[in-house]
């Protein structure tokens, strides 16, 4: 009698290595179709999760994930590989956004995930910081940031910037008419203010030559190789880390410079505030952080923050002032460049406000906007409201659940399954904005000759709940002052034949940047005669 041992060899022996592989692939087509018709969202596929769709569709994948979250209801599953802990789902719905974000917050935080693809750059400040920890480094930088002298100090900076250096490169490239990448240009900007906003240093990005600053190179490539990290399988990016290998390699050096950077800077300004006693002369966010003592320490003895924590929390500093705003001009102008009745009536708006000067008259290259003048310009800021409704500086932001929960749609949420919501899909949603929601409209904006104020989690460019970015507005203060300033001077024309699509990664670069031209507009002078003259409208009289 033939034994069981004996059967299953001579079935196995007939059985031909190509049938193997055919039932393989059946397997796998059934595994597909199942999972296809059961999730409305992108496809899981086995053992790859969701990664084989996002690299399939790497070339527009906002829109891509846009156009799925419409499709299902605005909230879809998502899985990565089955060697990665990464899932849970992908959200555009406002309701459970706001429960997320606000409801209730404390179940939902940056998480493990969150941490482990970027604490090795920013550390624990508070870009990846949770708890305790990002609740001091927030209300420390709220009472600096809420104080008169860091409102008139930051003015005056991006003053300079924008009249000393700024204005100057553009200037240079008219006369020696040449095509400029604008995106460059604006990161310049930004990167000067913001690293003498935090330190007090000029870095020299805008100098008239240009030049490459190793500490923003470095940081720049920290940053983008972080992030390179959500597409790459966690096994696979860990031994790289671990055998310091390829792009992990290139990320521990641009890390070693950053910090190193960093940590000389908090150093010597600790050396420098402890041998002059005080921090009067000093207007920079760092000297202010420096000389806070511990709200427990009744004796006033021990320092609010330790070296480290003082460079981790200055470096996301760097990384919530810099990246955003430039990157929310870039496309601004280039929109305006597509909508060129947008760019009259801001131009109209801004001359309407030179006219009601005082003085008789005033070159063009002489004028200088005062806060006040930057806070009128109601139609300059419906269009940068716009752009960040359509380019969300941030287009995906991630919590992790710490317990389970149901959302308010319904949607079951399990224990340290992560929620990423999508501000890019929000801006498309059409049962948000409308069936125009596609269409570049700053006028959804203005009611009444005033600016409106949506919901902070159906406008999610400044993040909303207790997570509400503290420099909301200094950034629009920024961003008008540099668009006004540029505006009224030159006509910013976009090189025709490029092409304009967003960069995969944290912040919505444009990946190929926006090469322009400046064209001078017409030399005036403005004051109380010039209404005619521009053929202002009446009523803006």
């Amino acid at each position: 009698m033939i034994s069981i041992f004996e059967y299953w060899s001579v079935i196995l022996l007939n059985v031909r290595f190509s049938h193997f592989v055919l039932a393989l692939i059946l397997l796998f087509i059934v595994r597909a179709l199942t999972q296809r018709l059961t999730n409305k969202g992108p496809m899981i596929w086995p053992l790859m999760g969701v990664i084989p769709s996002v690299l399939l569709n790497i070339n527009d994948v906002f829109n891509y994930f846009a156009e799925s979250l419409n499709q299902c209801g605005g909230t879809f599953v998502i899985r990565a590989t089955c060697m990665d802990r990464f899932c849970g789902i992908m959200t555009a719905d406002t309701s459970s956004i706001e429960y997320i974000l606000k409801s209730n917050f404390v179940n939902y935080h940056k998480g493990e995930a969150f941490i482990d693809l970027f604490s090795d750059v920013f550390g624990n400040g508070f870009f990846v910081a949770d708890g305790e920890t990002w609740k001091d480094q927030r209300l420390a930088l709220t009472s600096v940031m809420h104080t008169s002298w860091f409102i008139e100090s930051s003015h005056s900076v991006i003053q300079d910037l924008v009249h000393q250096k700024l204005l100057k490169l553009i200037n240079k490239s008219v006369k020696l008419d040449k095509i400029i990448d604008l995106q460059d240009l604006l990161l310049r900007f930004t990167s000067d203010n913001i690293y003498i906003t935090t330190f007090g240093i000029d870095p020299g990005c805008l100098s008239i030559e240009l030049p490459d600053v190793p500490f923003v190179t470095a940081f720049e490539r920290a940053a983008d190789l972080s992030y390179y990290r959500v597409f790459t399988p966690t096994f696979i990016w860990k031994t790289l880390r671990f055998f310091s290998v390829g792009p992990e390699k290139k990320l521990k050096e641009a890390i070693r410079i950053v910090h190193k950077s960093v940590s000389e800077i908090v150093k010597n300004r600790k050396i420098d505030l402890h041998k002059s006693g005080s921090v009067n002369d000093r207007s920079d966010v760092l000297s202010r952080l420096v000389i806070m003592k511990d709200p427990e320490d009744k004796q006033n003895l021990n320092d609010r923050f330790s070296d480290d924590m003082l460079r981790d929390l200055c470096l996301s500093f760097i990384l919530a002032g810099r990246d955003t705003t430039s990157v929310a001009l870039a496309w601004f102008f280039w929109l305006i460049n597509e909508h060129p009745h947008v760019e009259s009536l801001i131009l109209n708006e801004i001359k309407v406000i030179i006219s009601h000067r005082k003085c008789d008259s005033e070159n063009i290259n002489e004028i200088v906007f005062t806060a006040d003048e930057l806070k009128k310009m109601v139609h300059l800021e419906a269009a940068l409201s716009e752009t960040l409704r359509l380019y969300p500086s941030v287009p995906h932001d991630i919590k992790e659940a710490r317990e389970d929960d149901v959302l308010p749609n319904g949607t079951a949420v399990k224990k340290k399954d992560l929620i990423v919501y999508s501000m890019y899909s929000i801006g498309r949603t059409e049962a948000i904005w409308g069936k125009d929601c596609r269409e570049f409209k700053p006028e959804r904006w203005i009611k009444n000759g005033k600016s409106v104020v949506e919901s902070q989690f159906k406008f999610l460019a400044f993040n909303g709940g207790p997570r509400l970015c503290v420099g909301k507005q200094f950034a629009y203060i920024q961003m008008k002052m540099v668009a006004a300033s540029i505006l009224l001077r030159y006509s910013v024309k976009v090189v025709e034949g490029q092409t304009v699509v967003p960069k995969v990664k944290t912040t919505l670069y444009m990946k190929n940047g926006l090469l322009v031209n400046f064209k001078p507009r017409l030399e005036h002078t403005f004051g109380s005669s010039t209404h005619k003259e521009f053929g202002f409208p009446q009523e803006a009289m």
